[in-house]
């Protein structure tokens, strides 16, 4: 089905182009698209293709807020998300939300480049050209057109199933052309976005490194062109038109101060640690340790290592390429919560306590640190600080750690509450989406006997929308 809808992209856009539309069309209207973007946000956040990553996120949002503040007063609150997907892709939504795919972040390697991306897609957003190419689906129906694009953005992250109950029969139609922009669109875009970027911190010089980089990218037929080069046209027309702009370009004599994040560098590898294919991303990583790198980057190189080495339950190596990315800053606390984490699987539990009680209050990585903390003091048999940190993990990033309701289901079964025990066993299958477990330890929940009028309440309103809402299996 994915191979279908891509090749469906391609056709369509390209008779879009073809046929000449013009590059101005009425826009939806303000409301309706809020609307839109509503209804196209609640599907995606239920089919969790938002990959809830707190390093990346925090450096997403950072720069595009960053970006944010040289535009005027806007119709829409701008938000940045990360999408579980390796392909090389961003786009802006209805509603200015603008996703960044996290392989689109692992093929870069600067920050600026990363700036340069997402000046365009906030250009985008500003010149209602979302809003625009949505007007000339002619797709009747608010519903109809968040399906259509939730399908689009599902299908591209391995939706499978969902995307395809999403785009079937929509997409056959070519309905997908509504997240492509024209030619027109693309110029004004970059042209908006380089003078945004000569206001920030960031060099304009980004956007066309980034571009390059994704043109250089050995693509061949349908099936392998970067998904961003699909919905943004134009690119060898856009490379020259900024090759152009940045020839009479000058820096500011007085530099703007970034702000703060992580080096792009450990982002990148965390990214690739975390969530790409472990044998080509060792190799490739072990290839940069081969350069003549600097030492931020080898530090990067360690970190990312040490997290696919214990992604391969290679523990022992994990902990030495951790080690060694840690003593070139002793306090990074990126380092220090995988680590912490890493010796809580091998049974190092005191080591990990060490860790992990010194990041918890980190204003980024605070919640990550406190459910491994809670994991470790469970471990140690400690359930009322346990109990303590999951349910503060659970009150502030739930959709991140679903598996905090597992361990709080382990602590309730070992204090003998049987009926919170399942509760808490229904809550971590409804957010896995296994919906017929999560229906059977709720109605046990119920049958049990919860005592906690609130919980009691809750426990029935999600027991009925898994029964009204869900499938049976």
């Amino acid at each position: 089905m994915k191979h279908l809808q891509n090749a469906i992209t391609v056709l369509i856009i390209c008779f879009v182009l073809l046929t000449g539309l013009p590059a101005v069309s009425f826009a939806i209207s303000i409301p309706d698209e809020k609307k839109l973007a509503d209804k196209f946000m609640k599907m995606i956040q239920e089919e969790r293709g938002i990959l809830d990553d707190p390093a990346a996120s925090h450096l997403i949002n950072t720069v595009g807020r960053h970006i944010l503040i040289r535009l005027p007063p806007q119709p829409f609150t701008y938000t940045f998300y990360l999408v579980d997907d390796d392909t090389f892709n961003a786009f802006a939504s209805p509603g200015a939300n603008i996703f960044i795919h996290r392989g689109l972040i692992t093929a870069l390697s600067s920050t600026d480049e990363l700036a340069g991306i997402l000046a365009h897609e906030i250009a985008h957003a500003a010149s209602r050209h979302v809003s625009e190419s949505i007007d000339r689906s002619k797709i009747v129906g608010i519903g109809s057109m968040a399906g259509v694009l939730a399908g689009v953005l599902i299908g591209s992250a391995g939706g499978g199933d969902a995307a395809q109950a999403l785009t079937v029969g929509s997409m056959a139609a070519g309905q997908s052309a509504m997240l492509a922009f024209t030619r027109e669109n693309e110029t004004e875009a970059d042209q908006k976005a380089f003078s945004m970027l000569k206001q920030t911190a960031y060099s304009p010089e980004g956007l066309l490194d980034s571009l390059n980089i994704l043109r250089a990218a050995d693509f061949r037929g349908i099936e392998g062109i970067p998904d961003y080069f699909k919905t943004h046209p134009g690119t060898g027309n856009r490379i020259a038109h900024l090759a152009a702009l940045l020839s009479t370009y000058l820096p500011p004599e007085q530099p703007i101060s970034a702000p703060d994040t992580y080096d792009y560098n450990m982002v990148k590898y965390r990214l690739m640690g975390l969530y790409e294919d472990t044998g080509k991303s060792i190799q490739k990583i072990e290839t940069q340790l081969a350069n003549d790198i600097s030492e931020s980057h080898r530090k990067a190189c360690h970190y990312g290592l040490g997290l696919l080495s214990a992604r391969e339950n290679r523990r022992d190596k994990a902990i030495l390429h951790l080690q060694k990315a840690l003593s070139f800053d002793l306090l990074d606390p990126l380092v220090l919560v995988e680590l912490g984490r890493v010796y809580t699987i091998d049974g190092q539990y005191e080591k990990a306590l060490d860790l992990l009680l010194g990041i918890q209050s980190d204003p980024i990585l605070g919640t990550m640190a406190r459910y491994h903390l809670a994991r470790t003091q469970l471990a140690l048999g400690d359930l009322l600080s346990a109990r303590k940190n999951l349910n503060q993990v659970t009150a502030i990033s739930p959709r991140a750690f679903p598996r905090a309701y597992f361990h709080l289901a382990n602590i309730m079964s070992r204090e003998n509450k049987t009926a919170l025990s399942h509760y808490y066993l229904g809550l971590y299958y409804e957010m896995i989406k296994d919906w017929k477990n999560a229906a059977r330890h709720l109605t046990k929940a119920l049958d049990e006997g919860l005592e906690d009028t609130d919980i009691k309440n809750a426990a029935q309103e999600r027991l009925k929308g898994i029964s009204k809402d869900k499938p049976s299996s």
